[in-house]
C-alpha cells in the first residue's frame, strides 16, 4: 500500500480522511477491537471542555448543540458515524508489533503478517502506557487501586478515604465527581495556571482561537514556555476545597501500608487510589533510528528523520491544540501534503462519494 496508518483514534481517522482526498492507497490498523479506544478507557461522566463546534474533524460537524459540551459516548459515536461516512479502511484487532524498512519501503509486523508500505504514519497520540509510580506498589493489598483509564465511576470505590494522585485535568474532574459519595483527597505534584471555562459570556476556546493562542507553533518563543506550563479548565483548587470539601495535599512521594506519604511530611489514611498520573510513550515496536539524545522522540511537526515516517497527534506536536480532537486536523492537512508530495504519481483524483458525503455534512 501507499501508506499505513498505526492507531484507530481521532488522529488515524483525520488522516485518513485526508488520504481518501487524495486517492492513495492505505489502511488504518487499530489494535483493539474497536475505534477509539482511548476514549471508551475514560470515566462514564466525562465530559470535554471544548464545545462541539470545536469537537469536529474535517469534514463533518459534531452534531447538537454548538456551544454544548460533549459527553464521551457522543465522542464515540462521533467517530464511529465519521468512520462510516467516509468509509475508511480500518483493520480492528490488528497491532502492529514492529516497524523495520527494509530496500526502500516499511515492513510492517501486524500480529504476524507482513505489510509493506511505501510511507507510514505512527497516529497513536500521546494516552499510550498509564505511568504509575513506584510507590503504589509499597500499599497493602486491601488498599482498591486503579491508574484512572480504569475509573468509571464512585460506585466503584469501596467506601472510606479516596486519595487522587495528580493534578490535571483528570485529576480533579474525578476528585469532584467522588466527592458527593466519599471523603476525598487531592495530591498535586506541581502548579497548575487556572483558567476559567468561560470569560465574558464567551468560551475559553472562542478566546484562545480569537487570540491566536491556540496557533502558536512550539518553535515560538511563547510556545517554548507554553509547552511546559500545565493549564486547569474549568476547575481550580479555592473551587475544589470552597465547593467540593476536597483537601488538597501535596506530591505524593512514599507509602506503606495504608499510609500516603507527602511532600510536606503529611500523610493520608486510604481505603482507595486513583492514580490521575498520566502516561507514557511506548515507541520499543519501532525498529528504526527515531529517538534523540535524551530518548525521546526526534521529529519536526511530526515528520521524522526517516524518510517516509510520521507521526501524528502528539501533545505539542506543533501547537497547543495538536493532541486535541478540534485541532488534530491541522497537522493532518500539512503532513499529507508530505505524504502525497512524496509519491506525486500516485495521487488522485478526489473519490465521488467522499467529496459528496463532505458536502452533505458539512452542510
Amino acid at each position: 500500500m501507499d501508506v499505513a496508518v498505526v492507531g484507530g483514534g481521532q488522529a488515524g481517522l483525520a488522516m485518513g480522511y485526508y488520504l481518501r482526498e487524495q486517492g492513495l492507497r492505505f489502511a488504518i490498523f487499530e489494535g483493539s477491537d474497536s475505534i477509539a479506544p482511548a476514549w471508551r478507557e475514560r470515566w462514564d461522566s466525562l465530559t470535554l471542555f471544548t464545545p462541539r463546534r470545536y469537537s469536529a474533524l474535517p469534514g463533518l460537524r459534531f452534531p447538537g448543540d454548538p456551544d454544548g459540551y460533549p459527553s464521551r459516548d457522543e465522542v464515540i459515536a462521533y467517530l464511529e458515524e465519521y468512520a462510516r461516512t467516509f468509509d475508511l479502511p480500518i483493520e480492528l484487532n490488528s497491532r502492529v508489533r514492529r516497524l523495520t524498512k527494509e530496500n526502500g519501503s516499511f515492513v510492517l509486523d501486524v500480529d504476524g503478517q507482513t505489510v509493506i508500505a511505501d510511507q507510514v504514519v505512527v497516529a497513536t497520540g500521546p494516552f499510550q502506557t498509564p505511568s504509575v509510580p513506584e510507590i503504589a506498589d509499597k500499599l497493602d493489598a486491601e488498599v482498591w487501586q486503579v491508574h484512572s483509564t480504569s475509573y468509571r465511576r464512585p460506585s466503584d470505590v469501596p467506601e472510606g478515604t479516596v486519595l487522587v494522585v495528580g493534578g490535571g485535568n483528570t485529576g480533579f474532574q474525578i476528585a469532584k465527581e467522588l466527592s458527593a459519595t466519599h471523603e476525598v483527597f487531592l495530591s498535586v505534584g506541581s502548579k497548575q495556571k487556572p483558567l476559567p471555562q468561560r470569560i465574558a459570556g464567551r468560551d475559553l476556546f472562542w478566546w484562545l482561537t480569537k487570540t491566536h493562542l491556540l496557533s502558536t507553533t512550539v518553535e515560538s518563543r511563547l510556545g517554548r514556555k507554553l509547552r511546559y506550563r500545565d493549564t486547569l479548565i474549568g476547575s481550580s483548587p479555592r473551587e475544589l476545597k470552597g465547593k467540593y470539601g476536597v483537601e488538597l495535599k501535596p506530591r505524593a512521594t512514599d507509602a506503606n501500608g495504608r499510609t500516603v506519604r507527602c511532600g510536606d511530611g503529611g500523610s493520608v489514611e486510604v481505603d482507595a487510589v486513583i492514580w490521575a498520573t498520566g502516561y507514557r510513550s511506548d515507541l520499543s515496536w519501532i525498529d528504526l533510528p527515531i529517538l534523540g539524545s535524551n530518548e525521546g522522540l526526534r521529529h519536526r511537526r511530526g515528520v521524522t528523520d526517516v524518510p517516509g515516517l510520521y507521526f501524528l497527534g502528539l501533545t505539542w506536536q506543533w501547537t497547543r491544540g495538536s493532541a486535541l480532537i478540534g485541532w488534530v486536523k491541522d497537522d493532518a492537512a500539512f503532513l499529507v501534503e508530505r505524504l502525497a508530495g512524496a509519491n506525486p504519481a500516485k495521487t488522485r483524483t478526489v473519490p465521488e462519494r467522499v467529496q459528496a458525503a463532505g458536502a452533505r455534512k458539512e452542510g
